[in-house]
């Protein structure tokens, strides 16, 4: 069997830390946020499974939430407010995430890169709906971020809270309205708080 860097490469998630523009009190690296996607979209898609005839693979929108943000491994993480400057950035971006993912797969054994490239170019028509409930994972995962910051006195997130929740908001998607109204308001509390 040939030796293959692709897991040692992903080992590297945890030092990239995101919100590279903002004042953090508490620095939070993709590998934790992957995770955290992972587990938002899974539960999403758990939630419309449970109202909805057209049922979803919520291991699969999980798998998918977990390797989202790989790339960045090569990439960085890229500021939002320059990722989304303009359509020419947006565009140049994501070639230089599909380079930075075939790289990535490019590590595999050969037998396995077809498996996986389905993961991290996440280009695979049979995810497009998961996709959907990744993205919103991913954002609910940037306003818990948010949340967490202002809680303890850190107004710098203010402003990102408050986009984060229109771009929530208008994805118009009920199993966020859900998740936002059951879940949500517990990452506000103290741990005490949660214990009561």
């Amino acid at each position: 069997m040939e030796n293959s860097h692709f897991f040692a490469m992903l080992s590297r998630m945890k030092y990239i830390t995101r919100w590279g523009l903002m004042n953090n009190t508490n620095s939070e690296n993709i590998s934790e946020h992957s995770l955290q996607t992972a587990m938002f979209a899974h539960l999403l898609v758990l939630l419309h499974n449970r109202n909805s005839k057209n049922k979803l693979n919520a291991e699969r929108a999980a798998l998918l939430g977990m390797y989202h943000d790989v790339t960045e491994i090569i990439t960085g993480d890229m500021p939002t407010p320059v990722k989304y400057y303009n359509s020419d950035i947006i565009k140049s971006y994501k070639e230089v995430e599909r380079i930075a993912g075939e790289r990535l797969v490019s590590m595999l054994p050969e037998n396995l890169q077809n498996e996986y490239s389905d993961i991290i170019l996440m280009e695979n028509k049979n995810d497009k709906e998961l996709i959907k409930y990744v993205k919103a994972a991913d954002k609910l995962s940037a306003l818990v971020k948010c949340i967490e910051e202002i809680r303890v006195g850190n107004d710098e997130f203010k402003n990102a809270k408050l986009s984060t929740e229109r771009l929530l908001n208008d994805m118009n998607m009920p199993e966020v309205e859900e998740f936002i109204e059951s879940f949500l308001p517990s990452f506000s509390l103290t741990l005490d708080e949660i214990n009561n």
